[in-house]
């Protein structure tokens, strides 16, 4: 059957109109490269050394290098390199695996992640390069093994780290905490090494210690007999009733043109709890004098003795008796002054004074040596 020419008019323009929809709803460009999944490299990545073992943090990246979320995370290469710059990772000295359950909980709270590795040196490697330095990167990689490059570089030194010196310890004396430790001959075969010890206080209430000394340990005890040499560091910074943690560790220095390029702590010796409960009473007060006066007028005893420098004194008790009798004190309350009145005597008689110093915590000295006056 023929088609008329005007339903063959009818058709052709019906498909020009589709044509034209098609192409006016959809534009047409060039393909787009699918996504290679590459993380990108940290920058943060930081390095800190404590003793042997080497600790490195950074964040985990969360972006790929063409901008997408980071959806297949493999694991992390730890990268190594003595006295030179990394150019790439070459062969790694080990690897981090990604954080658990890592695109579920970045999605869900929008945190970012910090991924930690630790690297322990061997002391071969200490005694080989002790003034060199290692160099540390990461390189992040996807579910695939591949990777964007190396992150930024952190640099750590190499000089050797100290085992912590023996028989450490701390006690409560009068002038304040008694920290002591015995001092070891030191290696010296490497004249650009130094070393210190450091000694840190953290108060009971509180999680992160204080360094508080660091005492010069380079030449400790050299050419000395090993067995006693103790040293000392008297802490005077605290406060007493309070309960304290002490530790100390052994710093290594490297030095160069009269400054200290490099220091490295080694491991800490173990922590000392001291409760600074002060039982210790003030100094004894000196130059009591006892003088006389009354006539014209109702007589009285002036007494008068040089003060007492403790920081903590709260006051002075004044004692008094007469011949063969036992000592009582005279004050109702801790004296503020250097001086004191008895009005309370009676002609005819002699006494006898003292005068004892009290802290803010009430430990009383011993009483001073006696002072006497006679009343007419």
């Amino acid at each position: 059957m023929r088609m008329s020419k005007g339903k063959r008019l009818l058709r052709l323009g019906a498909a020009a109109l589709s044509v034209f929809w098609l192409t006016s709803c959809a534009s047409i460009g060039p393909p787009q490269a699918p996504s290679l999944e590459l993380p990108k490299p940290p920058t943060d990545l930081r390095a800190a050394r404590k003793g042997n073992q080497v600790t490195l943090s950074w964040t985990v990246p969360s972006r790929t290098t063409d901008r997408q979320s980071v959806r297949y995370l493999g694991k992390t290469e730890i990268c190594r390199s003595i006295a030179a710059p990394l150019k790439q990772c070459g062969t790694p000295i080990g690897d981090a695996a990604p954080p658990p359950d890592f695109r579920e909980k970045k999605q869900s709270t929008g945190k970012k992640f910090t991924a930690t590795f630790t690297d322990n040196l061997a002391s071969s490697l200490e005694r080989d390069h002790s003034i060199d330095f290692a160099t540390y990167a990461v390189e992040v990689l996807n579910a695939a093994g591949r990777g964007a490059g190396i992150s930024n570089q952190a640099r750590v030194s190499l000089v050797p780290t100290l085992a912590p010196f023996d028989h450490f310890g701390a006690h409560a004396v009068e002038a304040g905490i008694d920290i002591t430790w015995q001092c070891p001959e030191l290696p010296t075969e490497k004249n650009l090494i130094g070393y210190l010890f450091r000694i840190y206080r953290r108060p009971a209430y509180r999680p992160t210690p204080t360094k508080i000394a660091d005492v010069d340990a380079t030449a400790c005890a050299i050419g000395t007999p090993r067995d006693e040499i103790f040293k000392s560091f008297l802490d005077q910074t605290f406060e007493w009733e309070n309960t304290y943690f002490y530790r100390g560790t052994v710093v290594s220095l490297i030095e160069a043109a009269g400054k200290t390029e490099v220091e490295v702590e080694g491991d800490d010796t173990p922590e000392i709890k001291i409760f600074a409960h002060d039982v210790f009473p003030p100094a004894v007060p000196r130059g009591l004098q006892a003088v006389f006066s009354g006539p014209g007028q109702q007589p009285f005893i002036d007494l008068i003795w040089a003060p007492v420098g403790d920081a903590d004194l709260e006051g002075y008790n004044v004692y008094r008796h007469e011949e063969g009798a036992r000592p009582v004190k005279v004050n109702s309350e801790l004296i503020k002054t250097l001086a004191y009145r008895d009005m309370n005597v009676i002609a005819g008689k002699t006494y006898f004074y003292s005068v004892s110093a009290v802290d803010e915590r009430g430990n009383e000295s011993a009483p001073s040596e006696e002072a006497s006056e006679s009343v007419p």
